[in-house]
């Protein structure tokens, strides 16, 4: 199983100086190993170990004020192909539901990511990742399957564990191609506890700043988990909503997902 996985059972352009700082000050500061990323928008700096592979199908959907969109189903799969780095592709089929409209399914946009180890975690230091990604374009927009441009998010990750408690962090920068889109920030916090052998409960935070032309900044909360079924197989869940700008962006998001390791 990954280090990242099992090891508790086991979208404005520019920000100045003084922001930066903070996000980086955010991430080297998270006090806490089980796993991250998904069910949860926050990514972990967490990597597959050397010649494993993750298979992780999943349902996702966001209710925002144009309807429904999400994934059903989506597809992470991970590789770790050296020793503290890990490609990830995501594929998936989409769907969109206007408002008002008939819903409108078909492949969409696939994302391309690579986690590098930077930092390994000690007692006096977090794990730290270089987290990009690089979505193209492949969903028809017009049907609401897709952003419309490439995007290419620029980002780090850091973890710090605790016994059965462990927090992490992600932020960076995504340049947003595509029509009336504009590049912008995302920063997010998870902590989660292992309570038992099988149950992983976590909860997370993060803020979005804005990702169209006509869109504002949002913030949005997620509570979810894992439950452990064997070191091989795991089960997903999270959901949430927006806390700020939530009936244009996240009246409400679920996702339901399994980890297969290999």
């Amino acid at each position: 199983m990954s280090d990242r996985r099992a090891r508790l059972t086991r979208k404005p352009r520019q920000m100045g100086s003084a922001m930066a700082g903070c996000v980086l000050s955010l991430l080297l500061a998270l006090p806490i190993d089980a796993r991250g990323g998904a069910p949860f928008a926050t990514d972990d700096p967490g990597t597959v170990a050397l010649g494993r592979v993750e298979l992780l199908p999943f349902y996702q959907s966001t209710l925002g004020g144009a309807g429904r969109t999400g994934a059903s189903p989506g597809l992470e799969i991970h590789f770790g192909v050296l020793d503290g780095a890990e490609l990830d592709v995501v594929p998936s089929l989409a769907f969109s539901t206007p408002a008002g409209a008939s819903t409108q399914r078909g492949y969409g946009d696939t994302t391309l990511g690579l986690k590098w180890r930077l930092v390994k975690e000690s007692e006096n230091f977090p794990l730290v990742s270089l987290v990009p990604k690089y979505t193209i374009a492949t969903g028809d927009s017009d049907k609401g399957l897709g952003n419309g441009g490439s995007q290419v998010f620029l980002a780090l990750a850091a973890q710090k564990s605790a016994g059965r408690f462990q927090t992490y962090g992600n932020a960076g920068y995504w340049i947003n191609n595509g029509p009336d889109n504009r590049n912008y920030w995302f920063v997010g916090g998870e902590a989660q506890y292992q309570f038992s052998d099988r149950w992983i409960i976590g909860a997370e935070v993060f803020y979005t700043s804005p990702q169209t032309q006509a869109q504002s900044a949002s913030i949005g909360f997620n509570v979810g988990g894992y439950y452990v079924l064997d070191p091989h197989v795991q089960l997903l869940f999270s959901a949430g909503r927006g806390l700020k700008n939530a009936t244009e962006t996240n009246r409400v998001s679920v996702y339901l997902g399994s980890l297969l390791s290999f």
